[in-house]
């Protein structure tokens, strides 16, 4: 569905990442700082760090760091950021007031990430069932709830369409094929692998709302949801290969038994998803401005600026040797070439004498001196006598 010749790049295989807002009165910063100390003192995380924020490229950035183990040996490393709030007064302001504080969070492990794994949500913020950090970047939606679609067509298009923007979230559309029952009316999310549960943004359409639901597919993205069954949106930027008929699924029941089929396209759609807006700088953020580093990492990363070190200093050594070898050289040639030719060299002192050319028509030119005939005096010049000067002799 894209049109770009050059495919983007997708989520790294190791990487997990999310993004939404939290809308409580209390202070994100605080409820995030509890739970990773509540998680240490239990012993589920292994150690938590919240960096100064003089470390920060931007100092109004909130920071926290947290690692642990899954499945015994294999260590993760999770960052979680909370972007410059707007200046209060402001437009952007304003609505930060309404709809929270907005937080993404990235995690990495040290091999290809399993959906089942403990989601990374989890060990920054608390999972109960009435949290204030479970609020989607998108108006009105939210992780681990079913989201009703609206009636009017005009709004769910405009829905659709905000939906489409919102790379960080996987967003599925599922169709009641008839009123489902007490099971059937809760939320798939509990049904869905762990890592999966804060990521998928679950959009429901009732029995009648099928016709007005699939023209505004239509109109957004050319495809339809099968009555009785789920669609995933392609969210920007879209992955080259999204196919529908890849990430759609003919009958999902809602009896409270697990959606087998549809978790399995949303894996296979999470592992192909290209990397959302601002998804590469979160990462290399990650990767690059890790503070939380064990005795071991410290001592490792030491060696390496050493080793790193002594490389440019090999380097910057070798490049002045060089140098002075070709000077050197240079300056070989222009005493060889002075006393092969006995010529002046530009740029070099004259010898005494000149080359031997030189001499010989000095010589030369001081041989005929003596050949050209001598100036006139000044009385060789002087007029003759008129006849009315003739001295008295000549009278």
């Amino acid at each position: 569905m894209s049109n770009s010749s050059t495919a983007p790049p997708t989520i790294p295989h190791t990487v997990w990442l999310a993004r939404g807002r939290h809308v409580g009165s209390a202070d994100a910063a605080d409820v995030v700082r509890r739970q990773l100390q509540r998680l240490k003192d239990r012993e589920v995380i292994d150690d938590h760090l919240e960096p100064d924020e003089d470390q920060h490229e931007d100092p109004r950035e909130r920071v926290f760091e947290a690692r642990w183990r899954v499945e015994g040996t294999v260590t993760v490393r999770a960052r979680l950021t909370f972007p410059p709030a707007p200046e209060p007064g402001s437009a952007s302001g304003a609505s930060d007031t309404t709809e929270g504080r907005e937080w993404l969070l990235v995690a990495e492990a040290e091999r290809v990430w399993d959906p089942r794994w403990p989601s990374p949500a989890t060990m920054f913020w608390p999972e109960d069932t009435d949290a204030d950090w479970d609020h989607v970047t998108v108006p009105g939606l939210r992780f681990r709830q079913v989201n009703p679609l609206p009636s009017d067509e005009k709004e769910l298009r405009r829905l659709f369409r905000s939906c489409a923007q919102d790379g960080w979230s996987i967003h599925v559309v599922v169709h009641e094929a008839m009123t489902p029952d007490a099971h059937g009316r809760g939320p798939l999310a509990r049904l869905l692998p762990a890592s999966l549960q804060h990521c998928v943004v679950e959009h429901r359409a009732t029995p009648d709302q099928l016709r007005s639901v699939n023209w505004a597919l239509l109109r957004e993205f050319d495809f339809q949801v099968p009555r009785g069954g789920a669609v995933v949106l392609p969210t920007s930027p879209v992955a080259p290969s999204y196919d529908v008929r890849e990430f759609s699924v003919r009958s999902v029941f809602l009896d409270g038994s697990e959606p087998t089929e549809l978790v399995d396209v949303l894996c296979r759609y999470g592992a192909a998803r290209p990397l959302p807006d601002g998804g590469q700088e979160a990462v290399t953020a990650l990767r690059e401005q890790w503070k939380l580093m064990t005795m071991e990492e410290e001592l490792a990363r030491e060696r390496r600026l050493v080793a790193m070190y002594a490389e440019a200093l090999e380097a910057m050594t070798k490049s002045r040797d060089l140098y002075r070898e070709s000077a050197d050289r240079a300056n070989e040639a222009l005493a060889a070439l002075r006393d092969s030719t006995g010529a002046a060299v530009p740029g070099a002192p004259s010898r005494p004498g000149g080359s031997p050319f030189q001499r010989t028509f000095g010589r030369w030119r001081d041989a005929t001196k003596a050949l050209r005939p001598a100036p006139p005096t000044d009385s060789e010049h002087a007029d003759p006598p008129s006849d009315g000067g003739r001295s008295a002799e000549e009278q």
